[in-house]
């Protein structure tokens, strides 16, 4: 039973629980909806099954006070809200929900199911302990097999790489980590990681000294050592990255359920090339994309300047984050033109000052008045090393790719691609900054005209900005920009656009584009890595990882049901992907093609990053045009709930609705509007529409 927001009458709604996500049509799409040009949005009509919500809790019709919905802005992510009453009623008066769709809803993976029965045996408060146990001895598994370089001198791989910055840091003064001995694993990653190593090397030689002796313990393999390095790992992950997932459940995907933020957590925890990468190949990848994740989080609650050290923290532990850097950047811009002149500008100083100082304090061993000016030079050369080449091995990028037809380190000279490589990963992520950049310049225009058409006072913002569900897409097109087109890429290196990748992926419906675009993504990244992982020896972890990720979240390439192009084209390429490990096992390769089956993944696998990519700019013009940040300015600005002369908001549909409270937004959003209007706001970016007791509905095109 359910207030309806206009009469206040109870009714009966249905108590399906479904978790698809679905967003209001803003009222500028709904043209193109009736033109039958819905496919231009990416979006799939609106089934009967996604038609029957959850019911609205009460506190959804309760008016809000100033301060009240300042703090209830903290928890909504998104500028979207419109009543599209008329377009459900059509739907729901001409479809019917069939037993094929029933039985799709119940067709969930192996994490929701289970997360069901653990609530239905009233054991839902043991659901998140188990789940990181759970993980953690599923980690810990994958630790018992090989790892990089192992047996292999006289450098070994990435496993002796690591222990040996150990035996740097805690031998040497902080000025020589940068220059001792740089032919045998020269330390080349930023301080943070210098300084974590120092820690770990100190705990580990307080157990054994051996492990970490200065020259003499070079390419140590036995068992205590192994299982101390394994430790170091799964710590770091626990202590960092664990943490992070649970905030960004919390935050992100705050007003959905506990058992959907459970599945999320689970396919985030499992996710494929990050277990194989950190647990088999050895690395500490989980640490960087954890405060990464710290910093998104942060500024989802509106603490800006904790976000923006946060991310430095991730910079300064492995230089990969460069390439969220653009998105991170354009984001805290956007904000800063939301606010207006005045706040905008105090934020940016603000910003700016924190930046520096982060960026300092990591430095300070290289920076005067401690060490000269030039020492700065010795971390920087090494965490740029612009002398190696274009690319190393086989990478799925532009670059190894299309070095097949062109070779271009044979025509050109390493500067001369540097510069290139540079300019082509500009323009890769160009879309993302120019389109966040140009919103929050529309969003920040509108909400001044707002207020000068009120004469109401400014307030400052309380939480998050209003592009801000644009920053998901826009890390995803400046990292995969980054991995395609930048000088010196590993296959590793795909672990950074998989990250926003597999957040989309989380909040998204098994039936949505996004969660199969995410899945056929994981998976074959995962596939692009295999000569990696076939050198380290970890095929069997390589095919139980992948198999018992696609089972919990329920990805089934070859069950089709919906049979969209992205069904069969997933179809297509896993069919290939099987097709080349078989033919790699049964027939060896030519003597004048030894790398046929590296290049075929290369070139199997750059086609999907390079979509993937495409797909994130087109979703950004999406949900730019959405939040109101695209369009003319008198539209943009339509959007900008502020009280009238009469103390009216303005409806979704043309109409007007009281504001009791006097309730303002100058972000383009009106708590009571929203509210009144039937809808209520969902974790990044999106919004449900919910169905009232007196036929009268709100629709959604599904967000994701």
């Amino acid at each position: 039973m359910v207030h309806s927001p206009a009469t206040g009458v109870r009714g009966k709604v249905s108590d399906i629980d479904h978790s698809d996500i679905v967003a209001p049509v803003p009222r500028r799409h709904l043209t193109l909806q009736r033109s039958e040009s819905q496919h231009w949005l990416g979006s799939p009509p609106l089934s009967p099954v996604s038609a029957v919500s959850r019911t609205l809790s009460p506190i959804s019709h309760v008016p809000l006070s100033p301060t009240h919905a300042r703090k209830r802005y903290s928890s909504m992510f998104s500028a979207i809200s419109e009543s599209e009453k008329s377009h459900l009623t059509a739907a729901l008066s001409s479809q019917s929900i069939s037993a094929a769709d029933q039985k799709t809803t119940e067709d969930v993976g192996m994490a929701r199911r289970w997360t069901r029965w653990m609530h239905k045996q009233g054991l839902k408060h043991r659901v998140l302990p188990l789940i990181v146990l759970f993980t953690a001895l599923f980690k810990w598994c994958i630790t018992l097999g090989s790892y990089s370089g192992q047996g292999t001198p006289p450098l070994f791989g990435d496993y002796e790489a690591q222990r040996h910055w150990m035996e740097l840091t805690i031998h040497l003064p902080v000025r020589e980590w940068y220059t001792y001995d740089l032919k045998y694993w020269g330390l080349d990653y930023p301080p943070l990681t210098a300084y974590i190593s120092w820690l770990c090397g100190v705990i580990g030689a307080r157990i054994d000294p051996s492990w970490f002796a200065l020259d003499s313990s070079r390419g140590i393999e036995n068992p205590t050592s192994k299982i101390y390095m394994r430790a170091t790992v799964l710590a770091c992950d626990t202590l960092v990255y664990i943490p992070a997932v649970l905030f960004f459940v919390q935050t992100w995907q705050r007003n959905r359920s506990s058992k959907t933020q459970q599945v999320a957590l689970l396919t985030l925890l499992l996710q494929p090339a990050l277990l194989l990468i950190d647990f088999g190949h050895f690395q500490y990848n989980s640490v960087m994309l954890g405060l990464t994740l710290v910093s998104l989080c942060c500024f989802a609650v509106g603490h800006d300047l904790l976000g923006a050290i946060a991310f430095v923290l991730s910079l300064g532990f492995k230089q990969m984050a460069l390439y969220y850097a653009p998105a991170i950047g354009t984001y805290l811009l956007a904000k800063c033109l939301t606010l207006g002149l005045r706040d905008g500008v105090q934020l940016f100083l603000q910003l700016a000052a924190v930046t520096v100082i982060s960026f300092a304090v990591l430095f300070l061993p290289w920076l005067p008045p401690i060490a000269p000016i030039s020492a700065i030079l010795d971390p920087i050369s090494r965490i740029f090393p612009f002398q190696r080449g274009l690319f190393e091995d086989k990478v799925a990028n532009f670059w190894c790719a299309s070095n097949i037809l062109v070779k271009w380190r044979v025509w050109m000279s390493a500067p001369a691609l540097v510069k290139l490589s540079a300019g082509i990963t500009i323009i890769g992520f160009l879309p993302a900054v120019v389109g966040m950049l140009y919103s929050g310049y529309r969003l920040g225009a509108s909400a001044e005209k707002s207020k000068q058409d009120s004469k109401a006072a400014s307030e400052p913002s309380f939480g998050p900005s209003p592009v801000l569900p644009l920053l998901p897409y826009a890390l995803l097109t400046s990292s995969m920009s980054f991995f395609l087109f930048s000088f010196q890429v590993h296959e590793k290196t795909i672990l950074v656009p998989l990250l926003p990748l597999t957040l989309l992926l989380s909040g998204a419906s098994n039936n949505s584009p996004t969660f199969k675009l995410g899945a056929l993504v994981n998976n074959v990244a995962a596939f692009s890595m295999w000569p990696l992982l076939k050198r380290d020896g970890l095929a069997l972890q390589y095919v139980v990882i992948l198999a018992l990720w696609n089972w919990m979240i329920g990805h089934n390439p070859f069950k089709l049901r919906h049979k969209s192009l992205v069904d069969y084209l997933s179809m297509a390429i896993y069919g290939i992907c099987i097709l080349l490990h078989i033919s790699e096992c049964l027939l060896p390769p030519p003597k004048r093609l030894p790398d046929i089956y590296p290049v075929l993944n290369v070139l199997l696998s750059t086609p999907v990053f390079g979509v993937t990519w495409l797909w994130s700019i087109k979703r950004s013009v999406e949900v730019s045009w959405g939040v109101g940040g695209l369009g003319s300015l008198s539209k943009a600005s339509s959007a900008v709930h502020s009280p009238g002369a009469n103390g009216h908001l303005p409806n979704g549909d043309g109409s007007t609705v009281a504001n009791p409270e006097g309730v303002t937004s100058s972000l383009g959003l009106s708590i009571v509007g929203e509210r009144l209007s039937g809808l209520r706001t969902r974790s990044l970016g999106y919004a449900q529409g919910k169905k009232s007791a007196l036929g009268s509905e709100s629709v959604g095109a599904e967000f994701n």
